[in-house]
């Protein structure tokens, strides 16, 4: 079972996948794309879509053999304290990403915010992504588009605490959502944008492979995801298919979450259809 899990994630070598670079200070994800397209994304067809949901089957197991530890706080939300992702956590996320890529919402976009970088204290960070994916969904929203993303938050000695998005932002929105969101950053921190705060690229090296390649998109959104989990807690069955993993740092309030067209209520609705 293990080693089926891996093979699910491992990265690609035939030189098409994303490039996840350890070294990278910034983003960590190699930005190869070609030039941009301007490309609208209708929903994948059958056959492609079918394809692309059989690619994300990294495992799931929430049940896992340890509790998570270090947890304290206060126990509502807002306030809580965590250090690591929850078996359970990663089988949502994986389950939101798949259900992304069967409502033809397929994650086409990697963005990383570095709060801390930003002035953002920690317990605030929660918060200051909630402002940024409105403003990112509304302004979408403004120009006939549909979104679904997924976020996780992290807190390294280095880099300091931050977060990764993932989202659907067709071809045609990357330049108007590029020139947009350092002044979302400016109204969310009240403060002037510092360069290197807010990273993006495409998910998959290049623009548009929601339409071109649907199956290549989902080998990457894989790649990437399985980035995103890193910070699971190691006992979780999920981490023997993880290439890496490392601490997640101290959180406070939500660490991850996703929208409510990938969340459980509408996954389960759809299993109802």
């Amino acid at each position: 079972m293990a080693s089926a899990m891996h093979a699910a994630v491992k990265p690609a070598s035939h030189g098409r996948s994303l490039k996840l670079h350890r070294a990278k200070k910034l983003g960590e994800v190699s930005n190869l794309a070609g030039q941009p397209q301007t490309i609208d994304s209708p929903p994948l067809a059958d056959a492609g879509t079918d394809l692309a949901v059989r690619y994300l089957n990294i495992g799931s197991g929430s049940k896992s053999a340890r509790q998570p530890i270090r947890r304290g706080g206060a126990r509502n939300l807002a306030t809580r304290e965590s250090y690591e992702l929850t078996a359970a956590q990663a089988d949502k996320l994986i389950a939101a990403a798949r259900h992304a890529i069967v409502i033809g919402l397929p994650f086409t976009r990697l963005i990383t915010i570095h709060w801390q970088a930003a002035g953002v204290p920690l317990a605030s960070m929660a918060a200051a992504t909630g402002k940024f994916i409105d403003l990112l969904t509304k302004a979408l929203a403004r120009r006939g588009s549909k979104t679904a993303w997924l976020w996780v938050h992290e807190n390294g000695h280095r880099k300091g605490a931050h977060c990764h998005l993932m989202a659907h932002i067709r071809a045609s929105d990357v330049p108007a959502v590029k020139r947009l969101q350092r002044r979302w950053l400016r109204g969310i921190t009240g403060k002037r944008y510092h360069r290197r705060v807010i990273r993006g690229d495409p998910i998959g090296r290049r623009i548009g492979l929601e339409v071109t390649n649907p199956p290549i998109l989902a080998e990457n959104v894989i790649t990437t995801l399985a980035y995103l989990l890193k910070g699971i807690e190691v006992d979780a069955p999920q981490a023997a298919a993880l290439a890496r993993l490392q601490p997640g740092g101290r959180i406070i309030g939500k660490r991850c979450g996703c929208s409510q067209n990938i969340g459980n209520k509408a996954r389960s609705e759809r299993i109802a259809l």
